[in-house]
């Protein structure tokens, strides 16, 4: 047998190691690609309404792949539509502009939320909401509800506010109201920017 023969059948192991490592590279690579094509984006957060969970230019992980709402999520959403009640307490859908938004679900669908605007505390299913991540306390009422507290969130929405109480349209803002879980574009789970504060976002 030739030498040409045997190096065909056999490559040399330091160029064995080379093509392992330059196909184990490129399977990661194409795996990264596909991860965050379906299933998780990165977005920077603007404003001040999550502080001092999110602040501004931090850069958070989302995921894509969200369908059912859970209390307590940072989730990013798509506003298309307002969401108040009427004097019944009927649902209005009322037209308004498309904006992204980044806030905290507060309560799901079937949940009362009743805000004291006074003492600044926020309650759901009748018990005090515990909330040890907000900047303030809820003292700033902004027309969704006024008056009509508590009320029941409709099926297919949440109500959501912002961290910063004092510095949020929420949930709480006549121009917003209910959010649809359909207008939630994904969760938050992971800041990746600053690096001094790298980490799981609860």
């Amino acid at each position: 047998m030739s030498l040409l023969t045997k190096l065909k059948k056999s490559p040399p192991e330091p160029l064995e190691s080379v093509l392992g490592f330059i196909e184990m590279l490129f399977s990661t690579l194409l795996t990264v690609c596909l991860v965050f094509t379906y299933f998780l984006r990165i977005t920077t957060i603007q404003g001040e309404s999550m502080m001092n969970t999110l602040a501004p230019d931090d850069k958070v992980i989302i995921t894509d792949f969200y369908n059912k709402a859970h209390q307590g999520d940072v989730v990013v959403m798509r506003i298309k539509e307002s969401v108040t009640l009427d004097d019944n307490g009927e649902l209005v859908h009322e037209a308004g502009l498309t904006r992204t938004l980044v806030k905290r679900v507060i309560a799901c669908e079937g949940q009362t939320v009743d805000i004291d605007f006074e003492h600044g505390v926020v309650y759901v299913d009748g018990e005090e909401y515990h909330e040890d991540y907000i900047s303030g306390l809820t003292h700033l009422d902004e027309g969704a509800f006024s008056e009509k507290y508590p009320v029941t969130v409709p099926e297919g929405y949440v109500f959501v506010m912002g961290d910063n109480r004092r510095n949020s349209r929420d949930s709480r803002s006549a121009d917003i109201g209910f959010v649809a879980v359909d207008d939630i574009i994904g969760k938050v789970l992971f800041r990746i920017s600053p690096t001094d504060k790298i980490g799981r976002v609860k």
